[in-house]
């Protein structure tokens, strides 16, 4: 294998000895475990406490947007702090980053279920989404450093399996918990998995030392990038209102500032010329962002359609749902392991047609679709999904030397979140043209079906520029000879 060039085109070495070759050590092992749990914690709270939701409402006596912020917050104050924090890991080291935000995490979800009001509450989820950001944003530069590359995207295949199965257990596990110890004990058990976390990435994870004297932290862009962001996702929530669509354009013209700004500095909160020199780092992440913008709000259209218009209770669609996310646990680990062998590129372009063919399916589901074709639909999705993920995410840490790797596990999640925030933002304006302000329990059927295909015709098409930039990242190993 040919060394792998970063943004300043300096070569990194990975022969024996070099970071990212621990060849099966403790230090390789803790790596993996820590990033697995940490994959499994987050999906499984927050699809846990979606579940939760209406218990949480009446605890605290909550209407339907106070309940929406128990999600938000948490979603907003994550992307905000994601970036920052992934490059602040590359100065003083990813370690302390990580362990700190373990600590943050673990002592909040402990906090929680004490809240003694609403606000309380959704100001501890900020907070929470601030550790979250600390960790997720160094997890896989963690794993990326401790890793053999010949061994790295098995590795991660298994971290992106572990996230698929903390959605898959999330809605049934977070029901028996809610159900049988109140809504407070999602939270102290996801305390106890972050007690362990640090317990483990204390004793095993390396310590590494962060980037070479001079190098400082850029809060001036920091703070740019934080309202920027803020007001791209407050802005995309309410597009269909003036106020959203102001918060929209000044946030796209502080986003510009903010790139700007980062050009002329010596210590950039991102490099901007490695989105200019590194095809591969670039392309990957356009990628990335256009895959989650087209598959994130896929169980939230399915779960109107199979309540709303097929009459499904609650743990019946569960049963269906669960296919995407079982069909990804399985497969992911799988995938990864084959990127090791095969170029990421090949890989996460068939994964991305896989995943277009599969939404266009679901755009045709009628009123009377049968319960296997759905499931079927919803399967080929996961395929895609899983033949996607593991790679491209193996495609951009192995596109950056290992200086980076902090800002480019930031940079991937960030764009993971805001296509988030981008597919729900579609799918809530869609629902709004066709069903106004009526909302989806009491409707005319056949104008959610209409809003349901329309999104998902969207979407498919959308998987068009994302095929196209998956295969523009070139190669991102060399082969021998």
């Amino acid at each position: 294998m040919a060394p792998l060039k970063g943004a300043s085109g300096a070569e990194t070495p990975t022969g024996p000895g070099m970071e990212g070759d621990t060849r099966g050590s403790a230090g390789e092992k803790g790596a993996v475990f820590v990033a697995s749990v940490t994959s499994f914690m987050t999906p499984f709270m927050g699809s846990s406490v979606n579940i939760a939701l209406p218990a949480i409402g009446k605890t605290y006596a909550m209407d339907a947007v106070l309940m929406g912020w128990v999600t938000t917050s948490y979603l907003i104050a994550t992307a905000v702090f994601l970036l920052p924090l992934g490059r602040a890991s590359d100065l003083v080291g990813r370690k302390r980053i990580f362990v700190s935000g373990i600590l943050v995490f673990t002592g909040v979800s402990l906090c929680i279920p004490l809240s003694w009001s609403a606000t309380a509450l959704i100001a501890l989820r900020g907070v929470q989404g601030m550790g979250g950001a600390m960790i997720f944003g160094t997890a896989m530069a963690i794993l990326a450093s401790a890793v053999a590359p010949r061994r790295r995207g098995r590795a991660i295949g298994i971290a992106t399996g572990a996230t698929y199965a903390g959605l898959t257990a999330g809605p049934f596990l977070g029901g028996l918990l809610t159900e049988g110890l109140g809504w407070q004990s999602i939270f102290i058990v996801c305390a106890l998995a972050g007690a362990a976390v640090f317990v483990v990435a204390a004793r095993c994870v390396r310590p590494d030392t962060g980037a070479p004297s001079g190098g400082s932290f850029d809060l001036a862009g920091a703070s740019v990038y934080a309202g920027a962001l803020v007001a791209l996702m407050l802005g995309l929530a309410r597009v269909r209102t003036a106020s959203g669509v102001t918060l929209l354009v000044a946030g796209a013209a502080a986003m510009g500032v903010f790139l700007l700004w980062e050009g002329r500095q010596a210590c950039p909160l991102v490099n901007t010329a490695l989105f200019r020199s590194n095809r591969a780092f670039t392309w990957s992440n356009a990628a990335a962002f256009i895959h989650y913008s087209a598959t994130f709000s896929t169980s939230f259209l399915m779960s109107l359609y199979l309540q709303s218009v097929r009459g499904f209770g609650p743990s019946g669609a569960g049963v269906v749902l669960v296919t995407q996310p079982a069909v990804m646990t399985v497969l992911s680990p799988l995938a990864g392991r084959l990127s090791d062998r095969i170029e990421p590129r090949i890989l996460a372009s068939l994964g991305m047609v896989i995943t277009s063919v599969g939404l266009a399916l679901l755009a045709s589901l009628g009123q009377g679709t049968e319960t296997p074709w759905i499931v079927s639909c919803l399967g080929l999705v996961g395929l895609g999904f899983s033949l996607f993920s593991s790679p491209n995410t193996n495609a951009v840490m192995s596109s950056v030397s290992p200086g980076d790797y902090g800002m480019a596990s930031g940079v991937l999640a960030t764009m993971r979140i805001t296509g988030q925030s981008f597919s729900m933002a579609v799918v809530l304006l869609v629902i709004s043209l066709f069903l106004g302000d009526r909302g989806t329990a009491h409707v005319d059927q056949e104008a959610f079906m209409t809003a349901m295909r329309t999104g998902f015709v969207f979407f498919s098409l959308l998987g068009i520029p994302g095929v196209l930039a998956s295969l523009a990242r070139g190669e991102v190993r060399k082969r021998p000879g």
